[in-house]
């Protein structure tokens, strides 16, 4: 099998139609689909075996989170090359031909991001990739941006956003899937870190359009989202970063982080955000021996990685921009 995508599903029977009807009408014919249930209550698993029989079903019997719920999925594939796929999309139908066409390019290339679009406002895009930020933040690229073909030339970037991102099976096998203690969010980040420093390299495949309903299962700005971006953030960091670029970037990562923790007091999540930073202070053993094992992939300089990572602007641009998004 050349390509095994995986749908990780939370209550989202609501959104299987579009995004199973979508694939089973794709030109690229040798792919196999896992749909990992995630131990809904609504009904998803009897819909999928009834509607949607030639999609391999893993039922779990508890909600283990984006990134532990793709881990079992894996187990489950046989594809040289892994697409992870949200449940609240709908592929165009070049879509996995356009992604399996940019991996076949290199074999150095581990990661491919495909073009994801707004599902109610197909002109406005939602991400082509991700980025990763001096100041210690991750972020989708061209979120928000009017879709005027301004990214319609692949180009490398630091990451794909794992809601429609393939990734090399072999990378996987070198430096592993997620890391199930992420549970929800950053967990693309911290994989393309890995595959980042082992030296595998990401290119955009803007053929492969994707329609997204973002934050549809969490929420925007939720007590849980401000949680686990907040926490994750500084996951991402302690495992990943070299010690001497993290210490060079720690005032500014600190004034970045206290406007955080000022929005969610703002808006209500200061709680989230406090217990978020308690947790990783509770998780810092574990982190720098998961940290000891990122660091024997280590492959690039630090010059290297400093060229990977884009500034991240104004700290206080980004707060007042921030404010006038609402909540």
């Amino acid at each position: 099998m050349k390509v095994s995508v995986i749908i990780l599903n939370w209550n989202g029977k609501r959104f299987l139609d579009d995004c199973l009807t979508s694939l089973a009408a794709q030109t690229f014919r040798d792919f196999e689909t896992i749909l990992v249930e995630n131990g809904s209550s609504d009904g998803s698993a009897d819909y999928v075996r009834k509607r949607f029989p030639w999609v391999k079903l893993l039922a779990l019997d508890r909600n283990l989170g984006f990134a532990g719920g793709n881990n079992r999925g894996l187990l489950a594939c046989t594809g040289e090359y892994i697409v992870t796929l949200n449940n609240d999309t709908r592929v165009e139908a070049p879509f996995l031909a356009e992604l399996v066409v940019a991996a076949d390019a290199d074999p150095g290339i581990g990661m491919v991001a495909a073009k994801m679009l707004n599902f109610h406002k197909h002109g406005c895009l939602d991400s082509v990739g991700i980025g990763a930020a001096m100041n210690g933040l991750g972020g989708n690229i061209g979120v928000n941006e009017r879709d005027a073909g301004q990214y319609d030339t692949p180009a490398p970037v630091f990451g794909p956003c794992a809601g429609a991102a393939l990734y090399r099976r072999a990378m996987l096998d070198e430096v592993g899937f997620f890391d199930p203690d992420f549970f929800a969010y950053y967990e693309d980040l911290d994989l393309a870190w890995r595959g980042r420093l082992a030296g595998w390299r990401c290119v955009t495949a803007p053929s492969a359009v994707v329609y997204h309903i973002h934050s549809a299962t969490s929420g925007k700005m939720s007590p849980f989202t401000v949680y686990q971006v907040q926490r994750n953030k500084w996951y991402v960091m302690i495992k990943n970063w070299p010690a001497a670029l993290f210490m060079e970037r720690l005032p500014r990562i600190l004034l970045y982080d206290l406007g955080g923790i000022a929005l969610a007091v703002i808006r209500g999540r200061g709680g989230a955000a406090l217990r978020a930073r308690f947790h990783v202070l509770r998780d810092l053993p574990a982190l720098l021996r998961k940290r000891r094992g990122v660091r024997a992939l280590r492959k690039i300089s630090i010059t290297e990685i400093e060229r990977l990572l884009v500034p991240g602007g104004s700290p206080f641009r980004t707060f007042r921009r921030k404010m006038g998004e609402g909540r």
